[in-house]
């Protein structure tokens, strides 16, 4: 029996809202969304990406120039080097903010001013895929709507989390080391505030279906404005209930279904993203039944891949690769190996052993890198995650230290990324290949600081124009790489992916195009060994031409070997 989005909807709202009259509520969000109540409900399947699909991931101001707003300037930059390379940016929150870079959000419905306006973000969206925050778990303490919780009236008044330091918080998952409530003097007493990441950035009380109708109304902005990719920022927390972990519950898993129904049904090739910074199997829990996220960040990738280069050792990341099921119809993963947050240990759970991370954690911090810290449930502090850029956390290994490979190395991350089964995203300061920044770090008082530092346009012309630097040297590879790779049907996110078994210094696996035209085989060299690939152990259909796509040679002899020096690649593709 067909159903219309208002049925489904209501089925979903019962789940989070047993109490309340949930046909009324559904059709509040579907007003406020401006969506008809009887239309169909659409399928699942549509598919929303294909191999061309690549992000880029910044801030509005990471590129700056003199006299110019920082969103003209980035797309300036935009036009100018990555038109023909990334199909969608990421602008990290571009919305007036107190603290957090921007993820403590005063105002969702305007733009910074001293980024630009709407006009400007709707010059980007009108050129590429445009991906922005939903910053759905916490709000600025400096809002309007918390001060109107402070003053006790509406909109606002119930908008927030509240607790009792006397309940049983002992099980509460925490991201830090910060009090999870903060008292708050209102115009009735005091109140304690729930503060999953700071004491600036209050939670948000979905309990409240006033809550999300006010979401509802921010999401049909957004799309009006030109959205189209949606990044749920730290959704995991979402919905609290004191004697529970307050992560991954069942009502959070709702809410993501039902913000997916809505944003879908207004823009049929939008896409939901979760961020959930979580171990392996908590995290795939969000692709729901291809109901939930239709794109999930690959937390694990990163600190797995720098561990696995910087220990020549690829155990671990082939354990994980092949553990990974193949994502569902309609959904994908969301492939990156650096961001503006740190390289996140809680996704290493279940992978890594506690010596290795230790290991891990001492190697990144001899080349300069930084721990944050989370408290656990018995008050230990435990880390978290680590603050680095990827340039620097791949200069050297963990036996020999910095050495003249860092290059090599760093493009063979990236190359590993680029062949995986899902979408790549590229942090602005891996395409540019910035080292860490220790005066922002002194600046902010913030170690996520260390990569998140910003430039000046003109500077980074000369940078890049300078063939010698290695910031133009990775900028140009990296460019090479994208265009081969999207050119390659069996780099499509969903086509079929195998793990071959090739020893521990070559990370391997097969790729498959859907109609089977295609086959690439991925060889990386992982170590700072020369190594050898007999080519009888990969079986090369003998039938086929085979080439390696990097370098553009056929393959002539099947029964041979191929020699890769020290973190070189291969694509042996069959066409």
């Amino acid at each position: 029996m067909t159903q219309t989005l208002e049925s489904r909807l209501v089925a979903m709202l019962e789940v989070v809202y047993p109490s309340l009259d949930c046909e009324f509520l559904a059709d509040q969000l579907l007003a406020a969304m401006g969506l008809q109540p009887d239309v169909e409900a659409l399928s699942p399947e549509q598919q929303r990406w294909s191999e061309s699909d690549v992000a880029l991931i910044t801030y509005a101001d990471t590129v700056q120039c003199p006299d110019e707003k920082p969103l003209e300037t980035l797309k300036r930059f935009l036009d100018g080097y990555l038109k023909d390379v990334v199909t969608a940016v990421h602008i990290l929150p571009f919305f007036p903010y107190s603290s957090d870079d921007g993820f403590a959000v005063m105002d969702y419905q305007a733009v910074n001013e001293s980024h630009g306006c709407w006009g400007d973000v709707e010059a980007i969206a009108g050129d590429y895929k445009l991906m922005a925050d939903l910053v759905i778990n916490h709000m600025s303490v400096r809002s309007r709507w918390f001060e109107n919780f402070r003053k006790r009236v509406g909109p606002g008044k119930d908008y927030f989390v509240e607790g009792n330091p006397k309940d049983d918080l002992s099980q509460v998952v925490r991201p830090r080391t910060s009090p999870l409530l903060n008292p708050v003097q209102t115009d009735d007493g005091v109140r304690y505030v729930w503060c999953t990441f700071s004491e600036d950035q209050a939670d948000l009380n979905f309990a409240n279906p006033e809550v999300l109708i006010e979401f509802a109304g921010i999401i049909r902005n957004y799309l009006e404005r030109g959205v189209i990719i949606f990044r749920l920022d730290a959704v995991a927390f979402l919905w609290k209930e004191p004697g529970t972990p307050c992560i991954h519950l069942q009502q959070t898993h709702e809410l993501i279904k039902i913000l997916r129904l809505l944003i879908e049904h207004h823009t049929t090739d939008a896409v939901v993203i979760t961020e959930t910074n979580v171990p392996n199997r908590e995290n795939l829990t969000y692709f729901g039944n291809a109901n939930e996220a239709h794109a999930i960040y690959n937390f694990s990738l990163p600190p797995l891949l720098i561990n696995t280069l910087v220990t020549g050792n690829c155990r671990h990341l082939k354990t994980w690769l092949m553990s990974m099921p193949p994502a569902q119809l309609g959904t994908t993963y969301l492939n990156f190996i650096a961001s503006h947050d740190g390289i996140g240990l809680r996704p290493t759970d279940g992978l890594l052993e506690e010596e290795e991370k230790q290991r891990l954690i001492n190697t990144l911090e001899s080349f300069g890198g930084r721990v944050s810290y989370r408290r656990t449930a018995d008050g230990r502090n435990q880390p978290y995650e680590l603050n680095i850029a990827l340039w620097d956390a791949l200069k050297g290994t963990a036996e020999g230290g910095a050495d003249h490979r860092q290059l090599q190395r760093f493009l063979c991350a990236h190359t590993v990324m680029l062949a995986l089964e899902g979408i790549p995203a590229f942090y602005i300061h891996s395409v540019l290949a910035t080292g860490n920044d220790y005066e922002r770090v002194e600046h902010t008082g913030r170690l996520r600081s260390i990569n998140r530092g910003q430039c000046q346009l003109d500077e980074l012309e000369a940078i890049l124009a300078d063939p010698l630097s290695h910031e133009s040297k990775v900028y140009r590879e990296l460019r090479r790489l994208i265009d081969i790779r999207r050119a390659q049907p069996a780099f499509h996110p969903n086509a079929t992916q195998f793990t071959l078994h090739l020893g521990l210094k070559l990370f391997g696996f097969w790729r498959q195009s859907q109609y089977r035209e295609q086959s690439i085989f991925c060889i990386h060299n992982i170590s700072a060994d020369v190594q050898q690939v007999s080519l009888s152990e990969i079986n090369l259909i003998g039938t086929d031409h085979w080439t390696d796509l990097l370098s553009g040679q056929p393959i002539d002899d099947l029964s041979g070997a191929i020699t890769l020096k020290p973190y070189e690649c291969v694509w042996l593709s069959n066409c």
